[in-house]
C-alpha cells in the first residue's frame, strides 16, 4: 500500500494569507520599477511611441491645469511632474467613496542620444499633454568622383 499526502481544502484564513503575500509580490515590484506611489501622489498613464522624424510622449493628466505642469529635460533625462488639487466644498461633505487621484505627481524618462533638444515641442489639450522630440535631420551621403590623377 503507497503512502499518499493528505491535502486538506484551503480555508479562508489560507486564501487571506495567499492574497497578502501577492499584494507583497505586486508592491515591491511597483516599487523596484519607480511606480509605487505615497499617500497624496499620483502616477499619470503614458503612451510613448517614435516615427522616422521624432519621438512622441503622450501623458494623460485629467483635471491637471497647464500652469500646474512642469516639463524639464537635465542630462538627458525628461522629467514632467505637476500636481492636481483636491478640490471639494467647505460644507459638511460626506464622502461615501474617493477613487480619483489627487496630489503630486512625477514621472521621468531616459532618453535617447538622437534627440534636438532646442527643437523639443509642448502641447496641452483635453488632459493629453503631448510632447514631441525631434530627431536630428540625417544629412544625405553622397560619392565625390576624382576627376584627374595628381602629377
Amino acid at each position: 500500500m503507497a503512502i499518499q499526502n493528505y491535502k486538506k481544502a484551503p480555508t479562508g484564513e489560507d486564501l487571506l494569507m495567499l492574497q497578502e503575500r501577492m499584494n507583497r509580490v505586486f508592491e515591491e515590484n511597483l516599487r523596484d520599477t519607480g511606480m509605487s506611489r505615497s499617500p497624496g501622489q499620483w502616477i499619470p498613464y503614458v503612451d510613448i511611441f517614435e516615427d522616422d522624424v521624432s519621438l512622441t510622449l503622450k501623458a494623460e493628466l485629467p483635471g491637471v491645469r497647464r500652469e500646474d505642469i512642469t516639463l524639464d529635460i537635465t542630462d538627458g533625462v525628461l522629467t514632467i511632474s505637476g500636481r492636481k488639487p483636491f478640490e471639494h466644498e467647505e460644507t459638511a461633505e460626506s464622502f461615501h467613496a474617493i477613487e480619483r487621484q489627487y496630489g503630486f505627481f512625477k514621472r521621468s524618462f531616459t532618453l535617447p542620444e538622437v534627440v534636438e533638444l532646442d527643437s523639443v515641442e509642448a502641447s496641452y489639450h483635453a488632459g493629453v499633454l503631448q510632447v514631441v522630440l525631434p530627431k536630428p535631420t540625417v544629412s544625405a551621403s553622397r560619392k565625390i568622383p576624382i576627376i584627374r590623377e595628381g602629377d
